[in-house]
């Protein structure tokens, strides 16, 4: 990045922490990664709102990021799984806290533009899938930490299963009508659920969309 560019990414986070509260590790991603790479909107690519992207797809707020890594809880975990990839941006923020970052996209044009800017950006901890993203990712489970970054009605159950004994799933899932930003905790063969704040996420779809 360029003077100008980490000045930028700087501002942004010092306004995320108006908002909400993020601790220094986050607080340095977010100066280490150039949002406007992801969006299509370069003008408003500092702003804290959900841009669109192609497909009828979106970047999430950098708010919204930032509150679903702090409730992930990254510390001491090595690997996280992403459903739902989108521009990257989430991905990317993710590779600057954990070591190993796996992220599944439905859409194949997204999918490569994705991993073509984090070849571009020299991020090289990040893998991409092009697949249906409820599948998850069997070959490198199991996963210390999950998130999905768009919404779900339920969590299906072999994603479940590629989560760590110990490990942390965050989704927004949709309760009476409305989405809320959920943390599952997994021990052993407990799950034990909390329902942090409402959100606002486009939803899973099933089944892959190619080029």
């Amino acid at each position: 990045m360029n003077a100008f560019e980490q000045k930028r990414c700087q501002a942004m986070a010092e306004e995320i922490t108006t908002k909400t509260f993020i601790n220094e590790e986050l607080f340095n991603a977010f100066c280490q990664v150039p949002r406007e790479i992801f969006s299509p909107l370069k003008a408003h690519a500092y702003s804290l709102n959900a841009l669109p992207l192609a497909n009828s797809q979106w970047i999430s707020s950098p708010l919204t990021v930032a509150k679903m890594t702090m409730a992930l809880q990254c510390k001491d975990a090595d690997s996280v799984l992403e459903i739902g990839c989108g521009s990257g941006y989430q991905a990317a923020i993710l590779s600057r806290i954990i070591r190993r970052v796996f992220t599944i996209e439905r859409i194949e044009k997204l999918a490569k533009n994705a991993a073509n800017t984090f070849r571009e950006l020299g991020f090289l901890n990040i893998n991409v899938r092009f697949d249906d993203g409820q599948n998850g990712w069997k070959n490198y489970a199991p996963y210390d930490r999950i998130l999905f970054s768009a919404y779900a009605t339920s969590i299906p159950e072999i994603l479940l299963d590629q989560l760590s004994d110990g490990g942390i799933l965050v989704a927004p899932i949709l309760h009476n009508g409305k989405q809320f930003i959920t943390r599952i905790s997994k021990s052993g063969t407990n799950l034990q659920k909390e329902i942090l704040e409402e959100c606002l996420f486009v939803p899973v779809v099933d089944g892959k969309e190619q080029l």
